[in-house]
C-alpha cells in the first residue's frame, strides 16, 4: 500500500530531521496524492531536484516505495526554478520540498536511470 503525499512527507521530514538536515516545505500539493519534488540544497549555491521516476521503474512485486530520479544534478537556483515553473503549469498538485543539511546522504529511493 503506498502512502498518501502527506503522510510520505511526514515521515521523510523525521528521517531528514533524525539526520540534522533542515526541510521545508515550498509548496504543499494534494494530500492525497499530489507528486513529489524534492530539492536538495548542497548549501554552497548549488542544488540537485529529484522527480519521481517513471513507473517503468515499478514492478508487480514493489513495496510501494515512491521512487525518484536526479533530474538535474549540481544546479542553480534559477535552473531548478526554472523546471519548477514547468512542472506546476502541468500539474498544480504537485509539492515542493527542500532539504539542506551538506552531507548528501537523502533518505530517498533513487534510481539509476
Amino acid at each position: 500500500m503506498r502512502l498518501t503525499s502527506a503522510m510520505w512527507f511526514a515521515v521523510f521530514m523525521r528521517s531528514e530531521s533524525a539526520r540534522g538536515a533542515y526541510v521545508s516545505v515550498i509548496k504543499s500539493g494534494a494530500q492525497q496524492a499530489g507528486a513529489l519534488f524534492v530539492i536538495e540544497n548542497h548549501l554552497n549555491g548549488l542544488f540537485n531536484l529529484y522527480a519521481p521516476a517513471p513507473q517503468a521503474f515499478f514492478d508487480e512485486d514493489s513495496d510501494g516505495d515512491r521512487k525518484f530520479e536526479c533530474v538535474l544534478k549540481n544546479a542553480s537556483e534559477a535552473e531548478i526554478d526554472a523546471y519548477m515553473d514547468k512542472q506546476k503549469h502541468f500539474d498544480p498538485d504537485l509539492w515542493i520540498i527542500e532539504t539542506e543539511s551538506g552531507s548528501g546522504d537523502l533518505s530517498l529511493v533513487i534510481t539509476e536511470t
